[in-house]
């Protein structure tokens, strides 16, 4: 009975669900919902024995939309072994994606972001704080939270610029000098990340 169960249960799945529309995060209800077509159709199918749980049922509820733009942003960064900002509420911060710097404001549109190796700048009051991402992921949520995750987060003024050319010079060597894809993909990576940094110290 089992054995069938998965393919009884995808039968159910009717034209009208195929044209399914990704929802946008402001869509989405605040309450996490529960699948109610799969479970019926699971009950009906294996009465005796309680439905699965399904991902979204593991997932916290979505934070309510503010009916009005806060006057702050709450940043949260995240590393492996540590937090730099654990809902710390400041004015902007100036974000290294992928795409090219991005400004977050108080408001800004739900966007989830890929870091590059750069500067990430949080900017409170008069007090501007920078830090060196070598990567990671920014996530922009509808109620002004900013929560970023990344590998590493060292402050700009802990580097000593000598060492940083030093590297960079190195790694430029290796890549000129690599003989297989994989030394020239290491290579490249120091390469940029050495670049980024030493961009920082003399931007």
């Amino acid at each position: 009975m089992f054995r069938h169960a998965a393919r009884t249960l995808a039968r159910t799945t009717t034209a009208s669900s195929m044209r399914w529309r990704r929802p946008f995060s402001t869509d989405l209800p605040v309450e996490t919902p529960v699948d109610q077509k799969f479970v019926d159709a699971w009950k009906s199918i294996i009465p005796n024995i309680e439905p699965p749980k399904t991902p979204s049922a593991f997932m916290n509820p979505r934070p309510p939309t503010p009916s009005t733009i806060p006057s702050k942003l709450t940043i949260n960064v995240f590393l492996p072994y540590s937090s730099v900002f654990s809902g710390e509420e400041v004015d902007m911060a100036i974000i290294p994606a992928t795409t090219g710097q991005m400004g977050v404001l108080p408001g800004h549109v739900p966007t989830i972001a890929e870091l590059k190796p750069g500067v990430l700048s949080v900017h409170s009051s008069n007090d501007v704080k920078k830090y060196f991402v070598s990567g990671g992921f920014a996530f922009i949520h509808a109620n002004s939270v900013a929560d970023i995750i990344a590998v590493e987060a060292v402050p700009i003024d802990q580097f000593d610029q000598s060492l940083v050319q030093k590297g960079l010079a190195e790694f430029t060597q290796k890549l000129s000098s690599a003989s297989t894809d994989v030394e020239k993909a290491e290579a490249q990576i120091g390469v940029d990340v050495h670049s980024a940094i030493n961009a920082a110290l003399t931007g």
